[in-house]
Order: C-alpha cells, then sequence, then structure tokens
C-alpha cells in the first residue's frame, strides 16, 4: 500500500515484535504528536446535505472516525450548510441514519456549519478592517474574465482600491438585504498573479436571498465553502482535517484564512486519493435525474452505491469496513471492482447467516407412496459450517416444491439432479426417485412425480448406495409465498457508465428481475426488514424494509454464491 511504512513495537521483556503498519496520514499524526504540534487527535466528517451519501463518503467517515478511535482523541460529526440552493433536511436526516449505521459515534459533536454564520460575518469584518478583504461590484463572468488563465496572471478588480470604511459600510448593507442577488460580493485580497488560481482574489460572500433550512432567513449572505470550511475547522478545534485530493489546490487558501484570523493551534489540511468503483453511478446529478424517471425507486434502489442503497441491499457494515481496508489509503487515484466489495459482503455472511431453502421457480414434487396427510419434522442445522447457530425444525410431507432448474425430461450428460428414473437425495431428507411428469398445455413441466425409499433418511446411518445429487426444497402447504429480486449492475459493463455523444447513462435493461411467485420455507414468514440469509444454491438475500408487508415479504438478492473475485496476496 502506497505511503505506508512499518513500525516495529516491542514488548518489554523484549520476547516478542510486532510489525505495525501505518498509512501516510497516520505517519504525519505520529510525527505530529511526538513534536508536540498538537496533543490530540480531532478529526471531522463535513458532508453538503444536498444529496445522500455514497459508497466514497463511507471511506472518508470511516477513515476519520477510525483515526480518532486510534488515536484516543474526537470526531465530530458537521454539517456544510452554507448553500442552501440544494440543501435539504430530508438530506441531513438521511446522512445522519448513514453515518450512525455504519458506526461512526459523533457522541454529543454533532454540528451544523450554519452555526457558525455569525463568526464568520465577523471572520470578514475583521479581514475588511486588515485590508484584506473588499467588496466588489464586479459580475461572476466578469470576476472569472479578470482571474486570467493558468498561464496568465489576472487582473486587478477594479473595486480594490475601495476604502476600509466604503468596504465595511457596504458590507454591512449587503447582510441588510439593501443589494439583489449577484449584485456584490466580498472578495479576499491575496495576490491576483498568484500562480494557483484559488489564491486570485477569491469570493468569500455572496448576496443569496435564500431560505436556509436551519437559519430560516435570518440570513441573505453566504459564505463561500473555501472560508468557510477552514474557519468552521478552527472553531471546533480540528487538528487534522482530512479531505480528498481536489482539494489539494485549495489548501493554500485554507492556510490563508486560519492565518489571517490569527487562530490558535490551527487545523492540518491533508488530502488522500478518493475511492472509485469501477461501472457505477455516484454523480449526484445524475441519480437525481434516475430517480425523477423513475428508473430506480428512489435514492435508496438496491441498484445503486449510495449507502443507503447499499443497507437496503443487505450490505453489512462490517463488509463495507473492510471494503474499505482493503482499498487503503494513499495519495494516488485508483479505482476498486465492484467484485471486491461483493467479496467483502460474502466473506462477512457466509459463516453468520442461516442458510434456508427457497423454491424461485418453483414446480410441485409429489411424493407417489408417502402417507397421505402425514407430516414430520426434520431438524436441519441452520449452517454446515457454523454449529453455534443451531437448528430448526422443517416440516416434510408428500407435497413439496423444488426448483425448475432441479428437474429436466432430457438432461445432458453430467447432471445429476432429477430426471426420469435418476434418484437424488432431497436436502436433509431421503432419497427420492423420479417416476414422471406433468405438462400443462404449452408444454411446460408442471408436477414432478416420484417415490422415497422411508430406510434413506438423513441421519439414520443409510449407507447401502450413494447418489451424486442432492437438491433443496420446500413443502408445498406450509410454504411461505413470497416476492424476490435478483440484480445486475444498473450499468451496461459492456458501453461503460456514460454515454460519450449525449452524456446520458448507458442502461443495463436487465438490472433487476422480479420473481412473483416464490415459496420459501415456513420460518421465513417471521422475517424481518433487513435480515438477511443465505438460499441454498441461490445466493444471500435480505428482507426489503419499503415494500414488505405482513404476511407477503420481499427478499432482494445481495450477492449470488460465485466469485470472480481473488483477493490479492
Amino acid at each position: 500500500m502506497e505511503n505506508e511504512k512499518d513500525l516495529v513495537v516491542k514488548e518489554e521483556n523484549g520476547e516478542k515484535e510486532e510489525k505495525v503498519s501505518r498509512n501516510f496520514i497516520e505517519q504525519i499524526i505520529d510525527k505530529d504528536l511526538a513534536e508536540g504540534v498538537y496533543d490530540t487527535v480531532h478529526t471531522r466528517f463535513p458532508p453538503e446535505p444536498n444529496g445522500y451519501l455514497h459508497i466514497g463518503h463511507a471511506k472518508s467517515i470511516l477513515l476519520n472516525y477510525g483515526l480518532a478511535k486510534k488515536y484516543g482523541g474526537k470526531f465530530n460529526m458537521r454539517f456544510d450548510d452554507t448553500n442552501p440552493t440544494k440543501e435539504k433536511t430530508e438530506f441531513v436526516d438521511a446522512i445522519k441514519r448513514d453515518i450512525e449505521w455504519l458506526g461512526a459515534d459523533w457522541e454529543d459533536r454533532l454540528f451544523f456549519a450554519s452555526d457558525y454564520f455569525g463568526q464568520m460575518y465577523e471572520g470578514a469584518v475583521k479581514l475588511i478592517k486588515k485590508g484584506k478583504a473588499y467588496v466588489s461590484d464586479l459580475s461572476a463572468e466578469e470576476i472569472r474574465e479578470y482571474r486570467g488563465t493558468l498561464t496568465e496572471p489576472g487582473k486587478e478588480d477594479p473595486y480594490s482600491g475601495r476604502s476600509i470604511e466604503e468596504n465595511l459600510k457596504l458590507f454591512e448593507e449587503m447582510k441588510a438585504g439593501k443589494y439583489a442577488d449577484g449584485e456584490k460580493v466580498l472578495r479576499a485580497r491575496i495576490d491576483m498573479a498568484s500562480p494557483n488560481m484559488n489564491m486570485r482574489d477569491p469570493v468569500i460572500y455572496r448576496v443569496a436571498h435564500m431560505h436556509h433550512h436551519n437559519t430560516g432567513d435570518t440570513w441573505c449572505i453566504y459564505p463561500m465553502y473555501d472560508f468557510a470550511h477552514p474557519i468552521e475547522d478552527a472553531i471546533e478545534g480540528i487538528t487534522h482535517s482530512i479531505c480528498t485530493l481536489e482539494f489539494e489546490d485549495h489548501r493554500p487558501l485554507y492556510d490563508w484564512v486560519v492565518r489571517e484570523l490569527e487562530y490558535e493551534n490551527p487545523p492540518k489540511q491533508i488530502e488522500f486519493a478518493k475511492m472509485y468503483l469501477t461501472n457505477v453511478v455516484t454523480g449526484k446529478r445524475y441519480i437525481k435525474k434516475l430517480v425523477e424517471d423513475g428508473v430506480v425507486d428512489g435514492w435508496d434502489d438496491p441498484r445503486l452505491v449510495s449507502i443507503a442503497a447499499l443497507r437496503r441491499r443487505g450490505f453489512t457494515p462490517g463488509s463495507i469496513q473492510k471494503f474499505v481496508e482493503l482499498c487503503g489509503v494513499s495519495k494516488a487515484n485508483a479505482s476498486a471492482d465492484y467484485a471486491m466489495l461483493e467479496y467483502c459482503i460474502r466473506e462477512d455472511l457466509k459463516l453468520s447467516r442461516p442458510r434456508m431453502m427457497a423454491a424461485l421457480d418453483p414446480i410441485k414434487l409429489v411424493i407417489d407412496n408417502y402417507p397421505e396427510g402425514e407430516t414430520e419434522y426434520l431438524d436441519i442445522p441452520y449452517n454446515l459450517e457454523n454449529e453455534a447457530l443451531g437448528s430448526r425444525k422443517v416440516p416434510f410431507c408428500k407435497e413439496l416444491y423444488i426448483d425448475r432448474d432441479d428437474f429436466m425430461e432430457e438432461p445432458p450428460k453430467k447432471y445429476f439432479r432429477l430426471y426420469p428414473g435418476n434418484e437424488v437425495r432431497l436436502m436433509s431428507a431421503y432419497f427420492v426417485t423420479c417416476t414422471g411428469f406433468e405438462k400443462d398445455e404449452n408444454g411446460k413441466v408442471t408436477v414432478v412425480h416420484c417415490t422415497y425409499d422411508p430406510e434413506t433418511k438423513q441421519g439414520s446411518g443409510f449407507n447401502a448406495r450413494k447418489v451424486k445429487g442432492t437438491i433443496h426444497w420446500v413443502p408445498a402447504p406450509y410454504a411461505v409465498k413470497a416476492t424476490v429480486r435478483l440484480y445486475e449492475n444498473l450499468i451496461d459493463e459492456e458501453k461503460g457508465v456514460y454515454n460519450e455523444e449525449d452524456g446520458s447513462i448507458n442502461l443495463n435493461p436487465n438490472s433487476l428481475t422480479v420473481l412473483e411467485n416464490c415459496y420459501l420455507e415456513p420460518e421465513l414468514a417471521n422475517a424481518k426488514a433487513y435480515e438477511s440469509f443465505q438460499f441454498v444454491r441461490q445466493g444471500f438475500f435480505t428482507v426489503d424494509y419499503k415494500d414488505s408487508k405482513e404476511g407477503a415479504p420481499v427478499f432482494n438478492r445481495i450477492v449470488g454464491l460465485k466469485s470472480s473475485f481473488v483477493l490479492p496476496k
């Protein structure tokens, strides 16, 4: 992993050595603590409440929280709500739910950038008094023109010569609502010839007559993110302000703000690489359009990779934590394969979840020689690889459901399941031999007939003969009818995410398959929202929280059983 080094930790008796890996951020923190730059570690996660969080945000959440926990420090949750045009209480509530579900505990430290609007205003006044800020009448387009290019310096703003007294008066009038949106802005006075475009007198306040979700109509001027963010960090006592690489060029402005406002023990900004997933949609405006067009049923549609969608799909906090760990922390941008995320959820579920029987494409299996009206209860383990999960009693009787794939009228070679004349084991039950079948008027098999050998009950010690095939089953009179959803990638992977011609999303028309008449073993009637199970030979499934109703559960397939991903050594 890039930018890592190993620290050797020795026990006092010298008998044990242990190598502890440190990523580059931890190396910086170790150095800061050792040199007395800070005496503690205080981090934060600062999302803007303008949409739902996605898998990339999970990395930032878990990184910031993990560092605070590792160093015995503090972790803040803060909403960067400086732009009222896109922010909603709905998004605030969703983000809080997601972070709590991931396990990041902000304790009593929940903050909003808007909590500090008064202090930000005073900070802007301080800059004006120091001659470090001025009010400009240039339009947004004119400011861009005056800024220059990467190869040419900018030109001085014609309003930069205003006196301190005039700037204070104009800024107060901006605050009082005297000017229309865009009529005036407050700019920091730094260096119009700076090679860093962000330092060419950036706008730090604009007029916006907008209702704010937290402060209502108290303010009609709002600070820009690059001005507000370092102030928020400094006020809260953040030591290490960890953000993604696109803010690297903004760091000189971040440092300028905290320096000019004379904060003691200013925070240190550190940038790391984002986490990208191949062939997924994370852009908020694209997801918003998918929702509005009815392609998905909301920001938590299980085909998306928002944290809410992953939770609804059946992913666990542990699986996402494992995925983030495998991706690592570095300065180099890279993409992870979605298959690695699927690997993590399989690893998390395979030993911890009950293995249940389900016929997703059912056909009736009738055991002709089984006693009419009789039911026996078989003791079946929940998970053969984890005895601690125990077992359950499953009713067995004359009529069962099996999966259509487990019967063939004319099987190919090496097909070991049911076909005329063949004998198989019904899982945890008896040997049965196929004796015939029935078809409907369209030639589709509807019923398979068989006989059973009562001497072959699982656990009876019978070993007179062996069979090559074992199939699962569900007792027909006791079966739970359910809807099951099977998912593929929302994106057509062969074409990539976006259409090069018009920028639209290349959608996979087969991303969702809904099976309406599935039969599950009776215990699953009591399954609760978000509970997950392995359906034998089918994959891992969870109960959908949104569409399930009492007596009519809906199951989402989390992931299939087979994986193409191989964990790197």
